[in-house]
């Protein structure tokens, strides 16, 4: 198992997180008696420098979003809350108490699973479809549902005190499973992992590796093969208002497909937050309903190609709370290039420029205009490319740096290596960079 300890900054320096809204922002959390700490997707400060006179983030107790099965007649019982801030949770979803109902004596029996097929193994990280943008026709949802049900399975986790269970997307013939780290986080030291395949199966899985920074992690089934691998798409294709299938096994219904548009694109959401790591990433928005379960599972077009990974959700409130249309997924462009290096062991290398940022606002204090640069790390991206503090990035390539989360989220989506050109203000004046991005320090192979 290739697991990564807590990472640094991916700007380079470690987040001082300042205050949150009042609007609660959730996301399907892990297992029975833990939560996350508490925060919440685009708006709170990233990297924040340690003299900001701001005041610092009040850490809340965050209740965990998912379900446990209560005695008949007996209400659920309630999750404690700070009053002033979001009650935000992990995003992705893991359900409670569900472990130990899997299968029964039966289902033990089943957890080597089947060895059936042909014996040559495929794998999804070598191919990539066109992603449909096609628009939604009679049956078109029923096509999609049967390509891609075969190729998602249910994971139920448990280690030490806490169990659950989420979703998973099999890419490769012979049982690896991409799925969101913390689905599969609490099975890290010496838990137990079990598969549920949509043909009534179940295997035992052990973790390949994980990546705690962008919330994903693969994992593979024991004693399978012939399986389905699924098709991955091509997010940067992706257009606002095209037809989404999401699936997954929302409070652990199996095989649930529910059906949506792309309602936004490199949206800057906080998620997968745990005792290694607080990551932002650049999030596709989607309507279609994504409930605690979901986490981990695929979010595809029309082709039934993968372009998310469904991780995270904004709720009313409430520790029952369920979709209200929002929901949030990984691309699947990066998701491909984390999950290539984890199954070849390597640890993750993420992109970044070395610079430790900060919201820049104007003279109300409130609307935030981009990302100051608070420093500059000697000898990095950002260094080279002559950028100082004070500065205020307000775009990376094509897309707009409205905070210091966009532009954490943003360079998130890229590779060390990449070359990008960086639009700042300094003084009043508008300028450009060119900048290739350093590394984290992860390995690059080959």
């Amino acid at each position: 198992m290739n697991d990564q300890s807590r990472p640094s900054d991916p700007q380079g320096s470690a987040p001082q997180q300042a205050p949150q809204p009042s609007t609660p922002y959730a996301a399907p959390a892990s297992g029975a008696g833990t939560g996350y700490p508490s925060s919440a997707p685009y708006t709170h400060r990233y990297g924040a420098a340690s003299d900001a006179s701001e005041r610092p983030h009040e850490q809340t107790q965050a209740y965990p979003f998912g379900f446990t099965p209560q005695e008949p007649g007996k209400p659920s019982p309630s999750k404690p809350r700070s009053g002033g801030f979001a009650a935000a949770v992990v995003a992705g979803a893991l359900v409670a108490g569900l472990v130990g109902g899997i299968g029964g004596a039966a289902g033990y029996q089943a957890l080597n699973g089947d060895s059936n097929g042909s014996s040559s193994t495929t794998s999804s990280l070598d191919n990539t479809a066109r992603t449909s943008s096609a628009s939604l026709t009679q049956g078109e949802i029923e096509k999609v549902a049967q390509k891609v049900l075969p190729s998602t399975v249910q994971l139920n986790v448990r280690g030490g005190d806490s169990g659950g269970s989420g979703t998973g997307i099999i890419i490769s013939s012979d049982g690896e499973i991409l799925t969101n780290n913390h689905v599969v986080e609490a099975a890290a030291d010496g838990g137990e992992i079990t598969v549920s395949f949509s043909d009534g199966s179940i295997a035992r899985a052990q973790i390949v590796g994980r990546d705690p920074v962008t919330d994903l992690a693969v994992v593979k089934a024991e004693g399978k093969s012939g399986l389905t691998p699924a098709t991955l798409g091509n997010s940067a294709d992706l257009r606002v208002g095209q037809d989404v299938v999401a699936i997954g096994s929302p409070y652990g219904l199996e095989s649930t497909v529910t059906s949506g548009i792309v309602s936004a694109l490199n949206r800057p959401v906080t998620a997968g937050e745990s005792s290694e790591s607080r990551n932002v990433f650049p999030a596709i928005q989607t309507d279609a309903a994504i409930n605690p379960g979901n986490s981990g599972g695929p979010l595809v077009d029309l082709n039934g190609s993968v372009i998310g990974i469904n991780t995270a959700i904004r709720t009313s409130g409430g520790s029952e709370s369920g979709s209200i249309g929002l929901g949030f997924a990984i691309p699947v462009d990066l998701a491909k290039n984390v999950a290539s290096q984890l199954v070849k062991g390597e640890t993750v290398a993420h992109a970044k420029i070395g610079v430790t940022v900060a919201d820049a606002v104007e003279s109300d204090g409130m609307t935030t205009i981009g990302a100051e640069v608070k420093s500059v790390s000697d000898g990095s991206a950002a260094a080279k490319a002559g950028l100082k503090a004070g500065d205020v990035i307000i775009r990376v390539g094509d897309q707009p740096v409205a905070s210091s989360d966009a532009l954490v989220a943003t360079i998130r989506g890229y590779r060390p290596g990449d070359k990008v050109e960086l639009t700042y203000t300094r003084g009043g004046e508008q300028r450009t960079a060119d900048v290739t991005l350093d590394s984290d320090g992860g390995s690059l192979g080959s």
